[in-house]
Order: C-alpha cells, then structure tokens, then sequence
C-alpha cells in the first residue's frame, strides 16, 4: 500500500532555510523587508522542497496574488526567451511567481493581455508591445501596474524600458565599417512592420553609418526578414547570395537571424571574416558559442528584468521611493568576437 505524501508547509521550508515560518510567510509576501541572504536562503529552500503557496489564500489575506505576468511576442526568439527566464529568476529572488504570456505580435492578443480576464489573475504586467503604437496611447495605460519595453519611447503615461535601436542600427553598422567593410548589406527588415518593430529604427541606424562614411546605400543591400529567427536568416541570406548583389559586411536585426546566414554564408564557402564580416543584435548565448563567435550589439537581459521588475513591485507595494512613471533607455555595448 503506497501512502500519499503530506503537502509541504511553510515550516518545512523555515526548517530547511534555519529561519521561523512567518520568516518564510514575510518573503513570500512581500509585506515586511527581509535581508538578501535571508530571502536567497527562503527561495533556495523553495526550489528544493517544491514548496506551493496557496495563492488563493494569500490573495483573501493581502488582495494580491503574488503574480505577476511578462508578455512577449514569441519564446521562439532567443532574445525573448533569455528575457521571460531572466525576469522569472529576478522575480522569485523578490518573493513573486511569474507566469508567461506568448502574443505573436497580434494586437488581438495583446489587447487581451492588457485588458482581458487574465490581468486578474496577477498584480502586474511586463509588457513588450508590438502591433500597439502611437494611435493605441490611451490602451496601453491600465488601473493596474504596468511596465513597457519598447523598441521607442511609447506616448503613454506608465514606466517604459525603451532600446535605443536607431543607435543600436548605427553603432552596428560604423563597427562593419570600422573593420574595413565597404559595401555593407542588412537583414531584418519588413514591409510591414508594424507600429512598434524594432527593424525598422535599426534599419535608419544602419542608413546613418553608411550615409557619414560616405558608404553606397540601396535596397538591394536589404533584405527582409519575415520572421527574426536562425530559419529567417538563412533564407534572406540565400536570397541575398542569390541576387548576385556584392557585399563584405553584413548587419542582422538579431543575433538568430546572423547565426543563420552565418551558417549560410559558411555552406557557400565564404570566408568570415574575411570575404564577409557580420555582426548582430541581442548577445544571445549561442552568439558566444557559433564558430567563429559572432560579434554583436549587446542588450543585457538581465539587468533589463532587474530594472522591470524592480518598477512593477515599486508600483504595486506603493514604495514611496517610486516617483511615478517614468521612461528609462536600456543600455547597450558592442562585443567583438570572431566574425568581425
């Protein structure tokens, strides 16, 4: 006869963490500050014991949740994938359980997450919009906590984490430049970009470099990339191999679509870097493990979270240190590796 195992409890956690459970009780509710090794010590024993808050309990004591959702186009995209981990891990350093909403770039489905049934279900949202723009200011503010990262500052009153990626096109395009590349081809871009794409600004970014150097310019250089993914890549690369189109260098929108045309690149027998430099965006990991490396504009996703996560609690504790919403750039750095 097999006997049923008894729920773990927050005593067993208190136990296993050397702390009391109302120690466990404060780290989990975030209601009364607990020192970082304390929390660390309370999170760890968590993770080992498999210990499950009764969020419907918590929520009739405190009228939260402890909650809270991060919504991103796609977990597909590397760069997208490292961002939800990275929050979920910042948000469990803080006490909070996060849960993960896909919306493929389809303003139905953003709208729902913004507005629908599901934003009950949790205290705040991070949010990367990409079919809302300008015409959507007034949607994109809820009476619920919110953070938006953006691919350009948003007319919205609520905290937004915005890439500079008109910058990001540019410094990407004058290191090609830098290494001595003289007809530099970019792919990324779509016809249809939507509102709040970030190809679009990087592709200004890439015109600028070539326009200051006094480097040609032309569609022929660009090539679109219906999805920014190692697929994506390789195909605009065959295309643009294809077209017969002279280059040496070659700027990507992301990291997954240069991995791709990398490999392409590399199938056709091209040296890199020496026939073609290439470059992308992101510092994904594989960036650092393709052969050669691939240089890349890096964006930290990590202090990205930190800094998400850190506003949407601030907002939904009523921190007296918040001072309102406000818009914030995301940093950026340019890492040379192998294939520049």
């Amino acid at each position: 006869m097999t006997t049923q195992r008894r729920p773990v409890t927050m005593a067993d956690v208190g136990a296993a963490a050397g702390v009391t459970s109302r120690t466990v009780s404060n780290v989990l509710s975030g209601n009364k500050p607990v020192t970082p090794a304390t929390r660390a010590a309370v999170m760890a024993a968590v993770r080992t014991l498999g210990y499950q808050m009764n969020v419907t309990a918590r929520g009739l004591r405190t009228g939260r949740t402890g909650l809270l959702t991060v919504a991103v186009p796609a977990l597909r995209m590397d760069y997208f994938a490292e961002l939800a981990l990275a929050v979920v891990d910042e948000a469990e350093r803080l006490g909070w359980a996060v849960t993960i909403q896909q919306t493929q770039s389809d303003r139905e489905r953003e709208l729902a997450i913004l507005g629908g049934h599901d934003r009950l279900l949790s205290d705040g949202l991070i949010f990367q919009p990409h079919a809302l723009g300008p015409v959507d200011r007034d949607l994109l503010v809820s009476d619920q906590p919110v953070v938006l990262l953006a691919d350009h500052p948003l007319d919205a009153r609520a905290d937004q984490l915005v890439l500079s990626n008109e910058e990001i096109g540019r410094a990407a395009t004058a290191h090609l430049v830098d290494r001595g590349c003289r007809r530099v081809a970019m792919i990324g871009p779509n016809q249809d970009p939507g509102p709040s794409t970030a190809g679009t600004y990087r592709l200004h970014g890439y015109a600028r470099a070539l326009q200051a150097a006094g480097l040609p310019t032309g569609p022929e250089l660009v090539v679109e990339a219906d999805r920014w993914t190692w697929e994506g890549g390789a195909a605009a690369a065959e295309d643009l191999l294809a077209s017969g189109t002279p280059f040496d260098g070659l700027f990507c929108g992301n990291d997954s679509l240069a991995l791709g045309a990398l490999h392409v690149l590399r199938s056709h027998g091209l040296d890199v870097p020496g026939d073609v430099a290439v470059i992308g965006v992101d510092d994904v990991k594989d960036a650092a493990r393709s052969r050669p490396a691939l240089s890349t504009v890096a964006i930290d996703t990590r202090s990205v979270a930190a800094d998400a996560v850190r506003l949407l609690v601030a907002q939904i504790e009523g921190d007296p240190s918040y001072g309102g919403p406000q818009t914030r750039l995301i940093p950026h750095h340019l890492v040379q590796r192998g294939t520049t």
